[in-house]
């Protein structure tokens, strides 16, 4: 299922994703050449720093949601274009040199299909590098979201709901990539827990993306009380006495060749 996002919105609120992104980046050793996939784009900030390190390369930054795409043209050049396009539904012809992703793959559920495609669209001999949430994850902000469904008015909009993410142990995560079509990809678990530096920035991170599923699934008179229930019981259960907040980030990392 693809969300619709606020890429400007996101672009401001996501100060500790880019923080994990822009130090894998700078682990990738690449060469300047190459041809890179970004998996998830976002406001397509990192992959525009991908694109600074491949002058004689290309790349390009997909992701699914429409308002995610239009903030990320703004960092278009002759070496890095951005496309609406479901990963689920990679298709491309040329091969790339690396598929990497960086806060994404929580979104998509079905990572068998995922590394199905993505050895498809490898090179032989190419690289992939995933970084994503693992078990653990926004522990509070998943209890208070729950907390919020289960009370009236809202019950009526989550009948049926589909938890949006797939956040498995790392134990789980390894036996499903031993199984997958990337066998050899190295797995490991990472602690981020955060402390956002502000009521302000924790509610930004809120707004978008972690409360998008859920005010989907309501009727217009009921989103904003929803979202204020949710706002105000995280500010109760995060703030600190110095005024940061803080929440559990875990996250699960790839690193694989084909």
């Amino acid at each position: 299922m693809s969300y619709e996002f606020d890429g400007n919105k996101y672009a401001k609120a996501s100060g500790h994703q880019k923080e994990w992104g822009v130090k894998i980046i700078a682990d990738l050793g690449l060469a300047g050449t190459e041809r890179v996939l970004d998996l998830g784009c976002g406001d397509g900030s990192l992959t525009a720093q991908i694109a600074d390190l491949l002058p004689a390369g290309e790349v390009v930054g997909i992701d699914g949601s429409q308002g995610m795409i239009e903030a990320a043209h703004a960092h278009a050049r002759p070496n890095l274009r951005f496309l609406l396009m479901d990963i689920d539904q990679l298709d491309f012809t040329e091969p790339f040199d690396l598929v990497f992703s960086n806060a994404t793959l929580h979104w998509v559920k079905d990572h068998r299909r995922l590394y199905e495609n993505v050895a498809r669209i490898l090179r032989d001999g190419g690289q992939v590098r995933f970084n994503f949430a693992g078990e653990g994850n926004c522990m509070t902000f998943f209890r208070v979201a729950q907390e919020a469904m289960a009370l009236e008015p809202f019950t009526i909009g989550f009948d049926g709901f589909e938890w949006p993410w797939y956040m498995p142990s790392v134990e789980d995560y390894s036996r499903l990539v031993e199984s997958s079509a990337l066998p050899n990809a190295h797995v490991w678990g990472e602690n981020k827990d955060r402390f956002f530096p502000s009521v302000d920035a924790m509610i930004a991170w809120v707004d978008q993306p972690s409360i998008v599923p859920f005010l989907r699934c309501l009727p217009q008179q009921l989103q904003a009380p929803f979202r204020n229930f949710v706002v105000s019981r995280m500010v109760q259960q995060t703030r600190q006495q110095n005024g940061t907040c803080f929440e559990t980030f875990r996250r699960i990392n790839v690193s694989a060749a084909k």
